[in-house]
């Protein structure tokens, strides 16, 4: 026979009712924070099927639901089931087999593509995480950033029209600047023109674009143009890249005749007993990095030699204003100079 016995009852009841602060405590409990992720992954599925068929739509391309699905990391069924809620609250719609955004889903997307931007601006002009790195993280912070917090990011920025890559950031009315000039493979040969957009997808390209150092802003002059490959000078170098690389950088044509120096040079390509005067940092180099160089001295007209060569290849130091300066070679490839 059961005898009632009060202290186990009362400590059934702290043990029940620990359990369910521990489950429903408001904002930390475990059933919050359960849902609250569920929320999340939700909201990040949504703005990411947004923002792809932004992209595709803005490529005058068309995108179908095997597709889309194939592009996004998510399971199947939870990208089926954000789809069907997309379509019950207006922000996209299928035409035949092919997804569309309606208008207010573009208006969302724009959203999105602004946080994503101002950003990769952010990473690029603030902080010291590589170019390669930008994407990635601008990608994880878009969905996290409410819209006080985008304005003030943007604010901070000093209202930016363009990212680091040269895309245009739409502003908080969904207005964007127009990216000046064409895609390399359409200039003739002996053209001249400024890059002002390097695409950073598809990563594979992206990544040899990077690996061959090619730098937003710089100056360049077409010297091969044929089915097989595009090739051409800039900062004293020359770069040779298959068409569909070089498709992926717009250059903008200069209306007058600009010519190319042979004499100016990257920094980086210095060698030991050359000195050379300083004539500017490249365009690549942006916020931070570039009031670093300029407060260590490299500065427009100081002169520069080669001051220790590291037997390891970088960082090597260099003599700047009886100071020597040590950086590495992309640093040093960020800084153009007139070799005497």
């Amino acid at each position: 026979m059961y005898t009632y016995n009060p202290i186990s009852a009362l400590l059934v009841f702290f043990v029940a009712g620990g359990l369910l602060y521990f489950l429903f405590r408001p904002a930390k409990g475990w059933y919050w924070v359960l849902k609250n992720q569920f929320i999340s992954n939700e909201k990040t599925i949504i703005e990411d099927v947004l923002k792809q068929l932004y992209h595709f739509e803005n490529s005058n391309n068309k995108v179908d639901m095997k597709t889309l699905v194939h592009m996004l990391s998510f399971s199947n069924k939870r990208i089926v089931d954000a789809i069907n809620k997309m379509t019950v609250n207006d922000l996209i719609y299928f035409e035949s087999d092919i997804l569309k955004l309606t208008e207010k889903g573009r208006e969302y997307a724009l959203r999105i593509v602004r946080v994503h931007r101002l950003w990769e601006r952010y990473l690029a002009d603030k902080t010291g995480f590589h170019k390669i790195e930008w994407h990635d993280r601008a990608e994880s912070m878009e969905h996290r950033l409410n819209h006080d917090e985008v304005e003030e990011l943007s604010m901070h920025l000093g209202h930016p029209k363009f990212d680091p890559h040269g895309d245009p950031i739409p502003t908080k009315t969904g207005k964007m600047a127009q990216v000046k000039g064409v895609e390399l493979p359409l200039l003739q040969v002996g053209a001249v023109g400024r890059i002002t957009h390097i695409e950073d997808e598809p990563e594979v390209i992206y990544k040899q674009i990077l690996a061959e150092n090619i730098h937003m802003g710089s100056l360049i002059k077409v010297v091969e143009n044929n089915s097989t490959r595009i090739v051409f000078l800039s900062e004293g170098e020359e770069f040779k890249l298959a068409p569909i690389v070089a498709a992926n950088l717009t250059v903008a044509p200069l209306e007058k005749e600009v010519a190319v120096e042979d004499n100016v040079a990257r920094l980086s390509s210095l060698n030991e007993h050359e000195t050379a005067k300083i004539i500017g940092i490249s365009r690549e180099s942006r916020g931070e990095s570039r009031r670093r160089l300029l407060d260590l001295g490299f500065v427009k007209g100081a002169n520069v030699s080669i001051d220790l060569v590291n037997p390891l290849g970088e960082p090597n130091a260099y003599l700047i204003k009886g100071t020597s300066i040590a950086l590495r070679n992309d640093q040093a490839a960020k800084i153009l100079i007139k070799k005497d």
